[in-house]
């Protein structure tokens, strides 16, 4: 598990790393400082190789195109907000914990922007990048395990049969996922204004919302389909392919 200081390592650093061999994970940390600097729509493979020193075609080597390191970039995103949330919910009862969970979920997006937005907003399909939703399915359990602790003993509502009790928490951790994203998607948009005290603001109002969204769980409604709506975190938030070729 690569951890916050790695994934912000200095340009310096990932090229000495990178005269040590190990280019794939040096095209990945570029990858990250490139989408940083100039976002997803600038990005381009030979940018990176500029950047490495190294020739053009050196990167197909280890991706077969732009969207294929993309992807590396947004699995690295997965497992570091997968670690975020397994160091920052503590436990305790399943509805503190999954208000601790939609709070890193906030903070996260804003500490790391750039691999949130490729995690979260890249347009990569996932069928033809399924190691994506693999990388996020522990960032699925960390909502789908509390939520369905919850639907545990609570009465299915409505005429759904007896065993709906998975699809009700999968129902709730969806709602939960569904509006931590949204406090995050404002937060970068500047809507809760600028600075660590608008981040914190935007977390804490993610966790109160989760914990509002608890105690009226039982108006959730929705297809059985929901049993799959958060088995890969918020990698589904987009499914289009980009269009974009080798660069």
């Amino acid at each position: 598990m690569r951890g916050r200081d790695e994934a912000s390592m200095p340009g310096t650093a990932r090229r000495k790393r990178y005269h040590h061999g190990d280019l794939r994970a040096a095209l990945i940390d570029t990858a990250i400082e490139l989408l940083g600097e100039r976002g997803r729509e600038a990005f381009s493979m030979a940018e990176a190789s500029r950047r490495l020193g190294v020739a053009v075609s050196a990167p197909y080597r280890h991706f077969a195109d732009r969207d294929a390191l993309l992807a590396a970039v947004a699995v690295r995103a997965a497992e570091l907000l997968a670690d975020e949330l397994d160091r920052q919910v503590p436990p305790g009862p399943p509805a503190q914990r999954l208000a601790a969970a939609a709070r890193t979920y906030v903070r996260f997006a804003s500490d790391h922007r750039p691999l949130f937005q490729a995690l979260a907003g890249s347009g990569l399909d996932k069928n033809r990048h399924p190691e994506i939703g693999r990388a996020a399915q522990t960032i699925g359990a960390a909502f789908t395990a509390p939520a369905a602790e919850l639907a545990d003993g609570d009465e299915p509502p409505g005429d759904e049969p007896a065993d709906s009790k998975e699809p009700a928490g999968a129902r709730l951790a969806l709602a939960i996922v569904a509006t931590a994203h949204g406090h995050a998607t404002l937060v970068l948009d500047g809507t809760f204004g600028v600075g660590r005290q608008a981040v914190e603001t935007a977390a804490n109002q993610a966790a109160a919302a989760a914990l509002a969204l608890i105690a009226g769980r039982n108006s959730l409604t929705g297809p059985p389909s929901g049993r799959q709506g958060v088995k890969s975190g918020i990698s589904r938030t987009k499914t289009t392919r980009s269009n974009d070729g080798p660069s």
